[in-house]
């Protein structure tokens, strides 16, 4: 059933599953189940060890530990433990009392968060986390739902990524962009500047940037959304009741020590900012072979150590302050325990989204729909229409955008070289678009996971409510991505995207202001 269109079931039941029960484990735990018994034609015996094979692969390859998934579990751990420390201390409450005091307005607090994520631009796990700690004190404060706060972080945190030359992702993705013009003979742009040429073509990412601002600003709360923020408002509930499941959130676990200020939360949290950063430039710099340059280390950094080492520095940080506070209220090894007990949701859904991420890697769901597309006659003015459309269910379907870049971006290059090859860098815009849509829609991505535990939201509520506002940016930049190819004009389909978004989010906003 490899790479044949029985490899999309196991997604396709996952994601229903998902939506009709809400239960993230169970639905990613029946889209295993079925994924190995299609892999081994419904041999019990043998789908169980291939599933047994994976759990363990996760941590173990080639008789040598990887060590990257096991770091970047290390990190959600010891962000966990930062986060009780920040609570027991009083820092969390200090802080929300402080900002509180200067932003005054639940908008101001709704926009502080979507411009806290463009300024840390440089990985988007990195991005996730830092923000909800930032933010979740004032958001917490002015009654917004954890779960609007987990789309603010979501839709800015890829968004910005992708379209940033000077980030894990835009080092990445130059990278393989060199090589896919020595590959096709395509000498018109360096990898540089044709990523550069490429961002006004992102319109996915530019449309989900601008539709964030317009939300907090416009107070544009849809579809489940307008739920949260009703119940967070009227009766200060942030979470679900039906839902407090969630990671990160320990705000009836500790009473606050009464002696705690604003430092004990900033300095903790700019520790984990510059030792995470200094640790990526570090490691990056190590790892670059030849001349050392601002995309050579961002190519090469290890992310998932550079998160270990500020999360460690951080957490040494918060003990220290937590110490000298003399009699907390919550003794030290109470904190460790319940900020690494907060954190096992997140943990147990990022491994089953690991594990269904080999199963659906192992049918060949991306292949099968990438080769859907080579086959297919298709017009050249099309085709980044048609590749932002693919690649957004490719990343819906495995859960991963990185993957659909890999997969897709050679594909898109290799036809477009062939049919129309002035159209190569709105098509390779397009996939990066398509996939960050898909990326946002799926509950099995990396960053979703993380956004929703960076915000100490429920998994499925962050999923359900952001959906409303990707599909809205995704419609846009389609009709978008359609004069693009008709016009090859970047300004005009980008032009077009936010007159989409502006008209959608004013129309919203009448509606609701009569409701």
């Amino acid at each position: 059933m490899e790479g044949t269109i029985f490899s999309i079931i196991p997604a396709l039941i996952m994601l229903v599953l998902v939506l009709l029960t809400r239960k993230v484990l169970l639905s990613l735990g029946a889209g295993i189940i079925i994924g190995a018994l299609f892999i081994h034609d419904f041999s019990i015996l043998a789908a169980v060890k291939e599933i047994w094979d994976i759990f363990v692969g996760i941590f173990i390859s080639d008789g040598e530990w990887n060590i990257g998934e096991l770091l970047l579990i290390g990190f959600l751990l010891l962000l966990g433990i930062m986060t009780a420390f920040l609570q027991a201390s009083g820092g969390s409450r200090a802080f929300g009392e402080w900002m509180i005091k200067r932003i005054k307005t639940r908008t101001g607090a709704q926009l502080m968060t979507p411009v806290l994520g463009l300024i840390i631009f440089i990985d988007d796990y990195f991005n996730a986390l830092a923000v909800g700690q930032i933010a979740r004190p004032l958001t917490d404060r002015h009654r917004i739902s954890r779960a609007k706060l987990a789309y603010f972080i979501d839709s800015t945190s890829a968004p910005i990524t992708v379209i940033s030359p000077i980030s894990s992702w835009g080092a990445y993705l130059i990278g393989i962009i060199g090589g896919l013009m020595a590959a096709n003979e395509i000498t018109d742009f360096q990898p540089l500047g044709a990523f550069i040429k490429m961002i006004p073509f992102n319109l996915y990412a530019l449309g989900a940037l601008l539709l964030v601002f317009l939300v907090a600003y416009l107070k544009m709360d849809i579809g489940p959304m307008r739920k949260h923020e009703k119940r967070a408002i009227e009766q200060g509930d942030l979470l679900d009741p039906k839902n407090k499941m969630v990671p990160g959130d320990l705000s009836n676990t500790f009473k606050s020590h009464g002696g705690g200020k604003v430092y004990h939360l900033i300095i903790p949290i700019v520790v984990l900012l510059v030792a995470t950063i200094s640790a990526m430039v570090v490691t990056g710099a190590q790892a670059s072979e030849n001349d050392i340059t601002i995309l050579s280390i961002f190519e090469n950094t290890d992310v998932n150590l550079s998160l270990f080492i500020g999360g460690l520095a951080a957490v040494v940080t918060a003990l220290v302050f937590h110490i000298l506070l003399g009699k907390p209220k919550a003794n030290t090894s109470k904190v460790f325990v319940e900020g690494i007990k907060t954190m096992l949701p997140a943990i147990y859904i990022l491994l089953l989204a690991w594990m269904i991420g080999s199963i659906i890697g192992t049918l060949e769901t991306g292949e099968y729909l990438a080769q859907l597309v080579e086959n297919a006659n298709i017009s050249a003015a099309l085709l980044p229409f048609l590749f932002f459309l693919i690649a957004g269910v490719m990343a819906l379907a495995t859960g991963t955008s990185w993957g659909t870049f890999g997969i897709m971006l050679p594909i898109a290059a290799e036809v477009t070289a062939i049919t129309d090859v002035s159209l190569l860098l709105p098509t390779l815009a397009a996939v990066l678009a398509g996939a960050v849509f898909g990326d946002h829609c799926t509950p099995i991505s990396d960053t979703t996971i993380l956004s929703s535990t960076g915000a100490g939201a429920n998994h499925i509520d962050h999923v359900l409510t952001q959906l409303p506002y990707a599909i809205i940016a995704a419609v846009a930049a389609a009709i978008g991505y359609l004069i693009v190819g008709i016009t090859h004009a970047a300004l005009l389909g980008l032009l077009v995207t936010f007159i989409i978004i502006i008209a959608c989010a004013l129309f919203s906003h009448f509606l609701l202001k009569k409701d």
